[in-house]
């Protein structure tokens, strides 16, 4: 008979297990901080969204002063010339003061809007880019899985072979051991062999039917000489 093939030692095939577990656990660490960074990446859109939205709300704050101060003009009663020059004036400025403020308030919004549209591009490619991380990662995850349960497999076979082979040599041994009793009284003398000590027990067993064997054959010589005689 050919000699069998023997699967690979318990204790490698626990440190393939280990190391299985420890790539699915990583593969969660790295699914769980992508999606944390998509999280911030939306807090941060949503932040900008209402800036515009404030710089917006002093735009029209501006347009009402405005309006406030024409109706105020066309209200109003001088009796003095340099009266309505100096209002005249002073509306001037004022509405000087009020434009330039509407114009940077302005320049704030296209900047910020500028600004939004920037990020939200940068983001929408960041988002694709972690959705598509994601993906591989679950994909991964899902394959180291995968691996866990097949090795988790393969142990709980190695160990119930392992079970089926410790008790086939311990039958083997213990067949050995009454054999090599039975023959230790036919040759009636005390031996030192450990009971434990299988391979010198059945070296022992091997010296014994090769002596056996021999003399059968030295007998079966002299009865065919006295055949012939």
């Amino acid at each position: 008979m050919g000699a069998t093939s023997l699967p690979p030692p318990p204790q490698e095939n626990d440190q393939k297990r280990i190391r299985a577990l420890k790539k699915a656990s990583k593969e969660r660490e790295l699914k769980r901080q992508r999606v944390q960074e998509l999280a911030k990446a939306k807090q941060e859109m949503v932040a900008l969204r209402l800036e515009h939205q404030k710089l917006s709300m002093k735009l029209q704050d501006y347009s009402i002063f405005n309006k406030y101060l024409e109706k105020v003009v066309e209200n109003s009663e001088f009796e003095e010339i340099h009266e309505v020059i100096a209002r005249y004036r002073t509306l001037v400025s004022m509405h000087q003061d009020l434009m330039q403020s509407a114009q940077e308030g302005q320049e704030k919004i296209e900047r910020a809007k500028a600004r939004l549209a920037r990020y939200m591009e940068e983001k929408d490619d960041e988002i694709l880019q972690h959705n598509n991380e994601l993906a591989r990662l679950q994909m991964r995850f899902d394959r180291a899985r995968s691996d866990v349960i097949i090795w988790e497999s393969r142990w709980a076979h190695i160990q119930n072979t392992a079970a089926k082979k410790t008790l086939l040599l311990g039958t083997i041994k213990m067949a050995t051991l009454n054999l090599f009793q039975i023959v230790s009284k036919q040759l009636k003398e005390t031996t030192t062999v450990s009971l434990e000590d299988t391979h010198k027990q059945l070296d022992m067993i091997q010296q014994f039917i090769q002596d056996l064997s021999d003399i059968w054959a030295e007998v079966r010589k002299k009865e065919q000489q006295q055949v012939r005689v």
